[in-house]
């Protein structure tokens, strides 16, 4: 996959994060916009995992323990940094007594905390539910996809999203909805195994499944359709109906975009994917989705020295807020992430036996060495990884 097309998956990245801080600093009607943000960056996480450990796969150099143990410290150098550093801020500020509840977020639980509480509390480190639920996708998925029969990976990411939708049938049975049915990791994973198939289906061939060419027009007017309707109040059956139909109808629009986007959109979609600003912005994604609760409670305090209204939703918080964010994203990413994302160049997923084939692979466009090998990709969290809390 080339660089290019990377490009243009980055402006996926920066169209998914710019839906979260619309979410959290402009809209008034708990706008679910937000969400689909996340879910499009769990997509693009699914993807490009799934995608970069199967071309590791398909060397002949592969060893199965040597590209699982290069993953995890990858993941770590990508993660861990930033991260950490926004939960060391956190708990010197002590900011909404957080420091009672850190340690569910050091060790990625924080979706299982909010679940358990069944309430946003504190608000300030809410958005980490997302970044709980990718982690441990990355504990377990890696496993799947080095170890398992490589026939058997497609049937198994349909086997996690036929679950996964299972799952949310569950809660007109068990009785009132609560943040659990959102924050539980079944409730996630079709947005990650959709992207995962996506990568495995793409690993054989470029064409994308026709029934998904014919249906995601269609699946789109009906999510569009049901967002319309969405402020009108409903009865408890129809309110759950409408809510699974928020989270299953994207799923194959959204993979359509990011199987376009990496296959490479030509014509005017193709230029404004990989507009200079938007793929920038992609770039830094994981610090703004990282930091944007925090500005915000910070640009909140300053009210008082601010001339325009930053204490309620709307232009003034977006404009603010949003800036704020953007700098601290920049400075996370230019001084800390960018430096520290080098260091994955000395694990490599495959490491040829001639190590003198390597020479030069990193940064190199021959589109003859393969992706494993050239490691121009920026594998990082789609998540930017990124989301925010539910609305």
């Amino acid at each position: 996959m080339s660089n290019v097309r990377y490009g243009q998956l980055d402006g996926l990245r920066a169209v998914a994060v710019t839906m979260v801080l619309y979410a959290h600093f402009f809209a008034t009607d708990g706008s679910h916009w937000g969400h689909i943000g996340v879910r499009l960056f769990f997509v693009l996480s699914g993807f490009l995992i799934t995608r970069l450990l199967l071309d590791a796969r398909s060397a002949a150099e592969f060893e199965p323990m040597a590209a699982l143990k290069s993953f995890y410290i990858r993941r770590a150098l990508r993660i861990f940094p930033a991260y950490f550093g926004m939960l060391g801020f956190v708990w010197l500020a002590n900011l909404e007594q957080s420091k009672r509840v850190l340690a569910w977020h050091a060790l990625y639980l924080a979706n299982f905390w909010y679940a358990l509480r069944d309430e946003w509390t504190p608000w300030i480190l809410c958005h980490t539910w997302s970044l709980s639920i990718e982690e441990q996708f990355y504990v377990i998925w890696p496993l799947i996809i080095l170890l398992a029969p490589r026939r058997s990976i497609e049937r198994i990411c349909i086997g996690v999203i036929l679950f996964s939708i299972a799952f949310r049938f569950c809660w007109p049975v068990t009785g009132t909805p609560s943040l659990a049915r959102d924050l539980l990791p079944p409730a996630s994973m079709d947005a990650l195994a959709s992207g995962a198939l996506l990568a495995a289906w793409r690993s054989r061939t470029e064409v994308s499944p026709r029934w998904m060419r014919i249906s995601w027009a269609p699946l789109s007017a009906a999510f569009l359709t049901l967002m319309w309707l969405r402020p009108m109040p409903v009865p408890v059956t129809l309110d759950w109906a409408r809510w699974i139909g928020l989270e299953v109808l994207p799923l194959v629009p959204l993979v359509m975009i990011v199987g376009y986007c990496s296959a490479g959109l030509g014509g005017y979609l193709g230029r404004l994917a990989e507009f200079p600003p938007l793929t920038a912005l992609g770039r830094i994604s994981y610090g703004v989705y990282l930091f944007h609760a925090i500005v915000l409670a910070l640009v909140v305090k300053a009210q008082p020295w601010i001339p325009i209204n930053v204490s309620e939703q709307g232009p003034g918080r977006f404009l603010i807020a949003g800036a704020g964010t953007l700098m601290l994203a920049s400075i996370s990413w230019l001084v800390l992430e960018k430096r520290i994302n080098a260091l994955k160049d000395f694990f490599p997923y495959v490491v040829p036996k001639d190590r003198s084939t390597a020479q030069g692979f990193h940064g190199t466009k021959d589109p003859g060495i393969p992706a494993y090998l050239r490691d121009t990709i920026d594998d990082s969290n789609a998540l930017p990884n990124p989301q925010s809390s539910m609305n």
